[in-house]
């Protein structure tokens, strides 16, 4: 790298802030006390997630998932099993919440050396045991 000036100056306008700070806001992290691996996993946001956290900090500015302004510490709770019920799903835990989103990544194309960086896994094989594909994803494409 160049040599840095001794009197540069150089600050950010409120504006230039304003937007860096919108752009750092589409990365959250899972502390490593809250990962298994006990390593940081970066997470990154689409427009979706972006919008339920909006919505979320209008209700509470601390956490995304809450009950009356308490953050959510049990998660195989009576409401998640009355949702499933409404919902008609069966044979369904919240830890399988996990697979479901590791294997829409897989269905729609994203490499498993990306999945295992955003899942924060140790090794290809922890990937494949969450990452599944579907049964129409098997089947032989039609040649024209």
């Amino acid at each position: 790298m160049l040599k840095e000036p001794t009197r540069r100056i150089r600050f950010l306008t409120q504006d230039e802030a304003r937007r860096l700070l919108d752009e750092e806001r589409k990365l959250r992290w899972v502390h490593p006390d809250q990962a298994k691996a006990r390593r940081a996993i970066a997470v990154p946001l689409n427009g979706e997630a972006l919008a339920i956290r909006a919505e979320a900090t209008r209700r509470t500015p601390t956490h995304v998932f809450s009950f009356r302004g308490k953050p959510i510490v049990q998660v195989s709770s009576r409401a998640w099993y009355g949702a499933l019920r409404r919902a008609e799903i069966k044979y369904f835990r919240w830890h399988d919440l996990r697979h479901t989103w590791a294997s829409w990544h897989v269905q729609n194309g994203t490499p498993l050396f990306v999945l295992q960086e955003l899942g924060g896994w140790e090794s290809v094989e922890m990937v494949r045991r969450y990452a599944h594909l579907a049964a129409d994803h098997l089947a032989p494409v039609p040649i024209d």
